[in-house]
């Protein structure tokens, strides 16, 4: 029910350097878009620590907001192309987000952007960085990790130098098709997540078939193999009153897109706060 932003990889320096390398970005979770940026403006400079930060930002995040939506070409992928099942409800306040978009002035095209699911190459690389952080681990502090990080943390373990290379091509693949896509359109929206929350303590939902945590997040990991900057706007909720959220993306260094259609959004009264507990 917050706002959420991933900035462009190394646009917020990160030291000591993550185990998960340059698919770990670092952003703010906020109340809205607005504070967001007023956040990104201070996190968002350069650290000599950081080999990978990028250097200045063009401009002040903050100072980007009042340019709204107007003009801006929006590409609005309901599942990727029928590749993710989304839920009912999920789908409907997406879709009332995105004709929110349209009124306020953004050119809405229905498209998919050209790639099929990365998870092979996600886990590849994630559970690599797994078990690199748990390298140092004794067998003893290994048996106290949550049981699906003790299983990912074998499997990594066991990729070869060849395997994670492939893994790389992938990466730089998908890389190129999203870079050639922003050529046409300035920012894809798709749910955050095709659900909403489930029971805590568990990796996935019961009963639903899946096995990892990338099973219900498949249009958001396969940004941070592109490094994109992306954002999550409280949409709706559920019959449930669990929030949905709507997903916007932008081209590498195009942070300031996705937070001025986040922002065009809150402006608009598009997000539904949370109902606070008691109330």
């Amino acid at each position: 029910g917050i706002f959420g932003l991933k900035p462009t990889y190394g646009r917020v320096p990160l030291y000591p350097a993550s185990a998960f390398g340059t698919l770990a970005h670092v952003g703010p979770m906020t109340r809205d878009a607005a504070d967001a940026a007023l956040m990104l403006d201070v996190i968002g400079t350069p650290d000599a620590r950081d080999w990978s930060a990028l250097g200045p930002a063009p401009g002040s995040y903050t100072d980007a907001l009042a340019e709204g939506v107007r003009g801006l070409r929006v590409a609005y992928s309901p599942s990727l192309g029928g590749q993710v099942a989304v839920r009912p409800a999920v789908a409907s306040a997406v879709r009332r987000g995105v004709e929110r978009l349209a009124e306020l002035g953004a050119y809405v095209t229905e498209t998919d952007p050209d790639f099929t699911d990365p998870v092979d190459a996600f886990h590849t690389l994630w559970f690599s960085g797994a078990a690199r952080a748990a390298q140092r681990l004794r067998a003893g502090q290994r048996e106290l990790l949550d049981p699906g990080l003790r299983d990912v943390v074998g499997t990594g373990a066991r990729y070869s130098a060849l395997e994670y290379l492939a893994a790389v091509d992938v990466r730089m693949e998908l890389g190129r098709r999203m870079g050639r896509f922003h050529e046409a359109y300035d920012l894809l929206v798709t749910p955050t997540l095709p659900i909403t929350a489930f029971e805590a303590g568990a990796e996935v939902p019961k009963g639903s078939g899946l096995r990892r945590w990338t099973g219900w997040t498949p249009f958001t990991y396969p940004f941070n193999l592109t490094q994109q900057p992306a954002a999550t706007v409280p949409v709706g909720t559920d019959g449930d009153g669990l929030p949905i959220g709507l997903h916007l993306v932008a081209a590498r260094h195009r942070d300031d897109l996705v937070l001025r259609a986040a922002h065009a959004l809150y402006e608009a009264g598009v997000p539904v706060p949370p109902t606070p507990a008691g109330s």
